[in-house]
């Protein structure tokens, strides 16, 4: 089964943080997947840009509106995710743990029930 793991963290901890705080953020990713690599458990990954570059798009009846920002205020944001491919639920959940720290403060695991270009076709293709 395909998971996504979405990142939270608040973006301005992020832009706080010391060059010694980053390269521990980043060691513990980089091992993480190597260790997803030797496994064959992940697919993908990104890390995106701070909300503030966003733009968001919603529909509004007969065409859509654009406003310049997240689509919430919260202080927590989507800031990186992969996509995985593992054999149960538990072992998403232990995968996402590892990525929880004093950055990434909120880990979301969601099912993927339809997809393209991760290798092999999606279910009902």
């Amino acid at each position: 089964m395909k998971y996504m793991v979405l990142m939270y963290a608040d973006p301005a901890a992020t832009e706080a943080m010391t060059a010694e705080q980053r390269a521990e953020v980043f060691q513990r990713h980089e091992a993480l997947h190597g260790d997803l690599a030797d496994t064959g458990e992940i697919l993908n990954g990104a890390g995106l840009a701070y909300p503030r570059d966003t733009a968001t798009l919603r529909w509004a009846g007969q065409g859509s509106v654009a406003a310049d920002g997240p689509l919430t205020d919260a202080a927590e944001q989507v800031t990186a995710y992969y996509v995985i491919e593992c054999a149960s639920p538990e072992r998403a959940r232990e995968i996402a743990e590892r990525v929880l720290d004093f950055h990434v403060v909120a880990v979301e695991v969601r099912p993927i029930h339809d997809w393209f270009g991760m290798g092999d076709e999606g279910p009902g293709r």
